[in-house]
Order: structure tokens, then C-alpha cells, then sequence
């Protein structure tokens, strides 16, 4: 099980409220039987439509691990393409003002930390990363940071959801398979499990 207690990194900013699943990643590319691929669809629709200037076509985001949103990110239908589709093109955390909720936990389940913080600081840290995109970020969920430059300011995540990343327990599937034996010495003592 893996511990993610800071995510550094530079940083993608994408502006806008009310980003949802079918922007993230169309309908079209829900047929694919496993998430291979992904990553080079994210966005696809918004990204032709605005011709390479899409953050996520930009040359100077390139790279980028940390993806810095605004309100009501990942909104509408409960694919988890979408997550699968921002990892693979190498996010490993968000920080954004607010998440929709299955959003964020699809998000979780695959080790995605999405961090909130308020308008302001969400635009202080896409000011930065606009102006200097080689700008180092770094979400602390330890200490419940950002830091962007010389800057710094607070983020949030639930509480439950903090300590699982703390302790490495995000991960429903590992503990499982880590804990197999003692599912299966469990399972051996029930009356009504059999082999």
C-alpha cells in the first residue's frame, strides 16, 4: 500500500467552473475495455475546438503532475474514465476550489489527491503557473499546504479521506490483496462461505 503524504511537481492551470466528465474525456472513448490510451484523449473535444491552444496541448505544460482547477470540477456523469483518463496523461494530484462528489472519489480510489483551497488561492496559483510555468508546486497533505514559488497557502481535503493518503489505506483493492490470508481464515471460520 502506498503512502502519498506531498505531490511536487509543476503544474497545469485550467480555468473555467463547471468542467465535467464529457469534457474530460467524451463519450465516444467510454467503448475501450481497459484505460490504455486514455490519456492521449483527455480532453479531446475542448482541445480541438480550441486548434493547440488547450493548456493540455501547450508545450510549456508539458509534463505537469498537478492539475490546479476551479469550481464544481468533474461534474455531470460518474464515468471514471474521466480520472483514469487525467492520470494516464501523468496528473497525479488536483487542487481546485470544489470537486463533484463521485468525481472525487473515483479520484480517490486510484490515488488521485483532490485538494481544495479558495478562489483565491486556486487563482493565485494559476496566476503563477501562467506567468511561470516551470513554477514548482507542491501539495502538502500533511500540513495541509500548497506552495507555488515563494508563495504558500491552505488547502483542505475530508478528514477520513486525508489520513487514508497518510496511511496508505486509499487503496480498497491493495488491502485485499495484502490481506488475503486473513480474508481467507476469516471466510474458512463462517458457516455460510464455501470453497
Amino acid at each position: 500500500m502506498t503512502q502519498i503524504e506531498q505531490i511536487t511537481g509543476t503544474g497545469i492551470p485550467l480555468t473555467g467552473n463547471d468542467i465535467d466528465t464529457d469534457r474530460i474525456i467524451p463519450a465516444r472513448f467510454l467503448k475501450c475495455v481497459t484505460f490504455d490510451g486514455l490519456g492521449e484523449q483527455v480532453f479531446a473535444d475542448d482541445r480541438a475546438a480550441l486548434e493547440g491552444r488547450h493548456p493540455f496541448d501547450q508545450p510549456q505544460y508539458q509534463g505537469a503532475t498537478i492539475l490546479v482547477v476551479n469550481r464544481n470540477f468533474g461534474c455531470g456523469s460518474s464515468r471514471e474514465h474521466a480520472p483514469q483518463a487525467i492520470a494516464r496523461w501523468g496528473i497525479q494530484a488536483v487542487l481546485g476550489e470544489s470537486f463533484a462528489e463521485i468525481f472525487f472519489g473515483n479520484c480517490v480510489a486510484i490515488g488521485i489527491p483532490c485538494l481544495t483551497a479558495t478562489a483565491e488561492v486556486v487563482g493565485q496559483v494559476q496566476a503563477a503557473l501562467e506567468a511561470d510555468p516551470t513554477t514548482v508546486v507542491t501539495l502538502d497533505l500533511a500540513t495541509q499546504t500548497v506552495t507555488f514559488g515563494a508563495e504558500a497557502g491552505a488547502v483542505a481535503m475530508p478528514e477520513g479521506v486525508r489520513q487514508a493518503f497518510l496511511a496508505g489505506t486509499w487503496d480498497a483493492c491493495g488491502q485485499l490483496v495484502a490481506n488475503a490470508e486473513a480474508i481467507r481464515a476469516t471466510a474458512a471460520q463462517l458457516p455460510y462461505v464455501t470453497w
